[in-house]
Formats: C-alpha cells, structure tokens, sequence
C-alpha cells in the first residue's frame, strides 16, 4: 500500500495561531528541530548546523566551505588573489536567509544561546562578503542589515545575562551593542538608515529597562537612604550613614 503524503492530521493537531506558531519539538531520531506553523503547512528547521541539513560541497555550510577555500589560498601564499565572485556571494546571500528565518523564531522561543549563535554566525559572513566580494555592490549587499542583525545579537546576549541576574554585564552588553550601531559608516540607503534608527532606539531603550530594574547595590542603597534622612533632618542618622558609605568607598578602592 502507497504512504500517504497528507499531512492534514498534523495540521489539525496544532491549528494556526500567529501568536503560536513556532516550537521546539523531536525528530523520530530524537533529535530536537524547530517548527514553524504555517496557515497552510508546516516549516521544519535543524537546530545544528544548516537550518535544512544541506552540506553543500560536502562542508556543513557554503560559508564553511569558502573559508576553507580562503584558507587554502592563504597556504598556497595567494591569499591576495582571493575573490568572491556573484555566484559564490549569492549562495551565502540565499545561505544566510536560511539562518536569518531560523534565528528569528529562536529569538520569539527566547532560545538566546541559539540566537547569539547564528546572528554571530551570520555577521561573519557580513564582514566574509564585505571584504572578498568581487563586485563592490555585492560586497555592499548585506551591510544595509547590519545594524538590525546587531541588535538581535546584543539583546539576545544581553537576556541570556538578564537570566544569570548579572545586570552589570548585560548593561554593558546593551550598551555595546549602541556603540556598534553608531560606529557603523553611514551609507544612502533607505533600509539601512530605517534599521540604524529602530535598532539604536531599541538598544537605548533596553539598557533604560536594564538600569531601571537592576538591583540597587548596597552602596547606592545607603546613598538614597542618607538623602532620605537629611530630607527629614535626621541628622545624626546621617552622619551614620555618611560613615558607612565613606568605609564602603574605600572597601572598593582597596
């Protein structure tokens, strides 16, 4: 008897709903794969290696393979001679969209190791294009994207320390991400000038939200309670609290 290929019984089974439509789920190996739900189907994603398990020119990856050749080219001393042609930058072009759907929904699941992983992953084949493209507008190409694949990467790695309670760190990391975007060469590209904009307000606003929730160190705690205790003249209470602020002072100096 011929298989059915009628996938309606799954698509019955988790119905279409915008505000849940992707998950984690096993293969029939075991393995954990990403799914996306569709209005009419089904979109299946690896989570390791190349989102649709393709090993092109037998490496886990097109851009595996073009480093590997930039690395034989190095070896062979002709590192200079070194070009991505159209035809090599449109397969990492189609090659990153693949991983650009992946992280997308790994960023709506709150996977952020996964997301740190493929936006880090996808910036290398930025700065791979952007250096080697034979044509100037080929090496051009992706960078009107840069600063929203920036974004992603930053807050991504920011919730990861956000999860660890190290406020400083992802702070920092917030606030990184800014000086990125901002550093970036401006171009007239009207994508690129929309996504430096959304994405730096993005950033701002996530540190804003970091600095404004994080814990109070037991410095800044005692510095609000003296301004408190001279507000209502309560002075001797003041000057214990100036002494002990004074000993943490130099706690932190030492």
């Amino acid at each position: 008897m011929k298989q059915s290929a009628d996938i309606r019984k799954i698509l019955q089974s988790w119905p279409y709903e915008p505000e849940n439509d992707a998950r984690l789920t096993q293969g029939e190996d075991g393995r954990e794969i990403l799914q996306v739900r569709t209005p009419v189907g089904i979109e299946q994603y690896e989570l390791d290696g190349r989102p649709d398990s393709a090993r092109p020119h037998g490496f886990e990856s097109a851009l595996e393979y073009h480093l590997h050749r930039l690395e034989e080219a190095q070896m062979a001393g002709r590192a200079d001679e070194f070009k991505l042609g159209r035809r090599e930058c449109n397969e990492l072009f189609s090659e990153g969209t693949l991983y650009y759907f992946r992280y997308v929904r790994l960023f709506q699941l709150k996977d952020w190791p996964r997301t740190v992983r493929d936006t880090t992953r996808n910036l290398r084949v930025f700065d791979f294009i952007h250096r080697y493209a034979r044509r100037p507008e080929d090496g051009q190409f992706l960078e009107k994207w840069r600063p929203y694949i920036i974004r992603v990467n930053s807050s991504a790695a920011a919730m990861i320390e956000l999860e660890k309670r190290a406020y400083a760190t992802a702070l920092e990391i917030a606030n990184e991400g800014v000086k990125r975007i901002e550093a970036l060469e401006d171009f007239d590209d009207e994508t690129f000038q929309f996504e430096r904009g959304r994405s730096l307000a993005a950033l701002r606003e996530l540190a804003s939200q970091i600095q404004k929730n994080r814990p109070l160190s037991e410095l800044e705690q005692l510095e609000h309670q003296l301004l408190r205790a001279i507000e209502r003249q309560e002075f001797e209470r003041a000057a214990q609290l100036r002494d002990r602020i004074r000993d943490l002072r130099k706690q932190q100096i030492c």
